[in-house]
């Protein structure tokens, strides 16, 4: 299933530390959009959804909606911090097409 780096563990811990409500993790999913037809969302979340496919990445646990589960399937989420920013970036095997910014694809 998915992978969080640990770089990317460890900022999304710094995120969830930080939060003015009581987070139990991070929901990950696809959702329409962008140059290429698809794109990820990211956010913390209050409550697991019943549906639900729930990954544990070290001290994270990851939320994945049904849907967006085989589109996530193998995919590594990395947080680079850098100069030109910082950010998360995607590395999705089953893409199979994915804008000139990197921010979109197609599965």
């Amino acid at each position: 299933m998915l992978t969080l780096t640990e770089n990317a563990q460890q900022a999304v811990s710094r995120f969830i530390d930080s939060a003015e409500t009581k987070v139990v993790g991070l929901r990950i999913a696809v959702t329409g959009g962008g140059c290429s037809g698809l794109q990820y969302a990211m956010n913390l979340v209050e409550e697991q959804e019943p549906t639900d496919v729930v990954v544990e990445c070290g001290p994270v646990t990851v939320f994945i909606d049904e849907l967006s589960a085989p589109v996530l399937r193998e995919v590594t989420v990395d947080f680079l911090d850098g100069l030109d920013g910082s950010g998360f970036k995607f590395e999705n095997p089953n893409a199979t097409n994915s804008c000139g910014c990197g921010n979109s694809f197609s599965a």
